[in-house]
């Protein structure tokens, strides 16, 4: 399977050496906006091309995996390279998914490609969970919980606003309502109620602190609905007290079953990450591998992890899978 990479940051170096441990998977170059120069991987050998030069790649590689930010950079490149290749992003706006899917089908499905959007853990695996659970456990609520944990989309978010020089987003559980949860209480919560959000930024030189605090305290689909926590720091303590990927999180089901809904099932499935982005990358390896796959059995179109057999994220055949993990 060869492996082409757009971008080249934590997402685009946690590819490069995932690529490294899975023996079915080649990396054939890497592909920036930068000056490639300037870029310096990891794999001696391998090329750094210009991303306006992808089209030259085109019978050179099997499945581009897309390492943009989802508040800007996923939205045009993923359609715009499924035109091109069989591709994976892991575009994480949850509000913005079912658009994102519509213009990723109708470029891939136009092209013969298959491209498989919003995959990691949430979404992706927590995704997963959710089905899993609902279709179980139909009498019963859903509760997805993230962190304590630096968010990547949420930081690059802030990082996107004028005056912001560098930021850390960290999501945090609410205790009571996590308890609450897990009891079998099935509470009614709010979004606010769930999780809070605290921001460390950097500013750059004679920015406007209150009006960045105010643009990320109201920014939709990321803040707004959050109580939210800005300190403004300096560079240094950014990168002393800050410089970590951990993350993680629990999706939790609260089902009832039997006569008069007698018995109450808690399904729960939890993460806890060392380093957020090499873990998504593991995540987007598998699913590239699914694509690579699904393609060669004439498929075509947009996909979701839903949408997606397990059998097919693992370099093992169906006779090994059944025999040892079954």
């Amino acid at each position: 399977m060869k492996i082409g990479i757009l971008g080249y940051g934590n997402l685009g170096r946690g590819v490069e050496f995932t690529v490294k441990e899975n023996p079915d998977a080649e990396l054939v170059a890497v592909f920036t906006r930068r000056n490639p120069a300037d870029v310096k991987i990891n794999t001696p050998n391998v090329p750094v091309v210009r991303a306006n030069d992808a089209e030259n790649w085109i019978d050179k590689i099997d499945v581009m995996i897309l390492c943009g930010g989802s508040a800007t950079d996923l939205p045009k490149q993923t359609p715009e390279f499924a035109k091109m290749f069989n591709v994976v992003d892991s575009f994480d706006t949850h509000a913005k998914i079912p658009e994102h899917f519509a213009n990723v089908d109708a470029a891939a499905k136009k092209s013969n490609h298959v491209a498989i959007i919003s995959v990691g853990w949430d979404p992706g695996l927590f995704s997963l969970a959710r089905a899993y659970s609902s279709a179980i456990l139909p009498d019963g609520k859903d509760y997805t919980f993230w962190g304590k944990g630096v968010s990547q989309g949420h930081s690059d978010a802030i990082r996107r606003i004028k005056g912001v020089k560098n930021a850390k987003q960290y999501t945090i559980p609410i205790d009571a309502a996590l308890e609450a949860v897990r009891s079998g209480k099935n509470p009614e919560l709010t979004t606010r109620q769930k999780h809070l959000r605290e921001c460390f930024v950097v500013l750059e030189e004679n920015a406007d602190a209150a009006k960045v605090e105010r643009e990320i305290k109201t920014m939709p689909n990321y803040f707004a609905d959050y109580d939210t926590i800005v300190n403004f720091i300096s560079e240094e303590e950014l990168q002393k007290n800050h410089s970590g990927l951990a993350h993680g999180g629990f999706v939790i089901r609260s089902g009832n079953t039997g006569e008069n809904k007698k018995h109450n099932h808690i399904f729960e499935f939890s993460l806890k990450l060392d380093s957020n982005p090499e873990f998504t990358t593991s995540v987007l390896l598998a699913y590239a591998r699914a694509a690579h796959r699904l393609q060669r059995e004439g498929k075509s179109g947009c996909m979701t992890v839903l949408d997606v057999p397990p059998a097919y994220l693992s370099a093992k055949d169906g006779a090994e899978l059944r025999a040892h993990l079954l």
